[in-house]
């Protein structure tokens, strides 16, 4: 089931297109990471999903609906935390959240205490919040965000400017969340934070849609190999399988195999296909970081743009 459909989503400010014809789903379970640059249109999209911007064009479909009056009632199952949380200096965290919770119309007092818990923030008493750290009002506002008992959540980078603990902190609480049947979207200029936590992604560059795909075909994308050049493929196949017993490898090109295992002895590898008759040119690892996958992603859409 889709959580989420949006098609030739488009938001423009002004001369600026911020989100260009943006067409994904995010599914029931996801975790679906957003992954953009800063100024990317990854915020613009999140808050036209909430109703804080309205497209200039496309549609938006939430839990299967999709008529204006529909959405709107579709919206109170979702949470979401964009920007900096929006809370009081002088409250305390049960406080602030009470707020919310009048503001809301939500009658269930113990909520609080339930969303305080599920953040780690049981413990803050009458601490206010000007006196918080940064991770402690990113969580507090993720509480904020979960007391509707919300199906969806949108996070707006909630590891932004946070230290290590912070981002584990986040991290563990996200992966909780989505355990207790809650689909998430996520947004992130840091693609290896998101692959820590996500199951699919969507990667957006100058508002417009570059690439989505699955947490396995990302795995793919950066898998390290031993890329061998040889004057024989096929025979150096032969080699491979009945004589070092790999059958993880695969032809590239005419006189390029890769293999995905013996990383830790490639000495080996090159010995036994000498050995065996196969003349080796050359033998070197290859596959991107997590990092390096995505830059080359966002200079290849660059390239594309420039001709």
């Amino acid at each position: 089931m889709a959580v989420l459909k949006t098609h030739n989503l488009t938001k423009r400010y002004k001369d600026i297109t911020a989100v260009n014809n943006v067409s994904l789903t995010v599914e029931k379970g996801d975790i679906f990471g957003l992954i953009g640059q800063n100024g990317a249109g990854k915020s613009t999209f999140m808050k036209m999903v909430t109703s804080m911007a309205k497209p200039d064009s496309g549609t938006i479909e939430l839990f299967g609906e999709n008529s204006p009056e529909k959405i709107t009632a579709a919206r109170t199952r979702m949470g979401a935390m964009i920007e900096t949380p929006q809370l009081f200096n002088h409250l305390s965290a049960e406080q602030n959240l009470n707020y919310y919770r009048i503001q809301r119309g939500i009658v269930e007092k113990g909520r609080i205490q339930d969303v305080l818990k599920i953040v780690n923030l049981t413990d803050t008493e009458k601490k206010k919040f000007k006196n918080f750290s940064l991770g402690m009002k990113q969580r507090l506002g993720l509480a904020v965000s979960m007391l509707s008992h919300p199906d969806f959540l949108i996070f707006d980078e909630p590891t932004n400017g946070l230290d290590p603990t912070g981002i584990i902190e986040m991290r563990d609480i996200i992966k909780r969340l989505n355990g207790e049947g809650i689909t998430i979207l996520i947004s992130s200029h840091i693609l290896a934070e998101l692959a820590q936590v996500a199951n699919k992604y969507a990667i957006i560059h100058h508002g417009q849609l570059i690439k989505t795909l699955t947490q396995a075909q990302l795995n793919e994308e950066c898998k390290r190999a031993l890329a061998i050049t040889v004057d024989d493929v096929s025979k150096a196949a032969v080699v491979i399988e009945t004589k070092l017993g790999s059958r993880d490898y695969k032809q590239v090109s005419g006189n390029e195999i890769r293999v995905y295992d013996y990383l830790d002895d490639p000495t080996e590898l090159n010995f036994k296909l000498v050995q065996e008759g196969v003349r080796v040119a050359s033998i070197s690892e290859v596959g991107d970081s997590l990092e390096e996958y995505y830059i080359n992603i966002i200079s290849n859409a660059e390239r594309g743009a420039s001709k």
